[in-house]
């Protein structure tokens, strides 16, 4: 969390808003472990980490959506995962990320 704070800050001060992706539960074997952290601001910038880049632009796409509805969402991405497997997660264990907008 510590490595994004300052893209949050410049974010904020710019007068944009943002959302954040937190690993929240880790089975198997997973890229990032639980508490890994990625930021998106509004125009699609993106800071930090949730997979090491194989479920990125799926993370990205929520965050956005999150942005536009105001809602929370907790994503599930494992092998068996059509989706999650389309865009790169072959580690051979699942992730869960939440995903909510930011309130400043």
């Amino acid at each position: 969390m510590k490595g994004v704070l300052a893209d949050i800050e410049r974010w904020q001060e710019a007068g944009h808003r943002v959302a954040i992706a937190r690993v929240v539960g880790v089975i198997g074997s997973g890229p990032r472990d639980a508490g890994a952290t990625m930021v998106v601001s509004d125009e699609g910038e993106v800071a930090g980490s949730v997979s090491g880049g194989c479920v990125e632009g799926a993370v990205v796409a929520e965050a956005l959506e999150a942005l536009a509805d105001g809602r929370p969402r907790l994503c599930t991405f494992g092998y068996s995962d059509q989706e999650a497997f389309a865009v790169g997660l072959t580690c051979g264990g699942t992730i869960r990320v939440f995903v909510e907008p930011l309130d400043w």
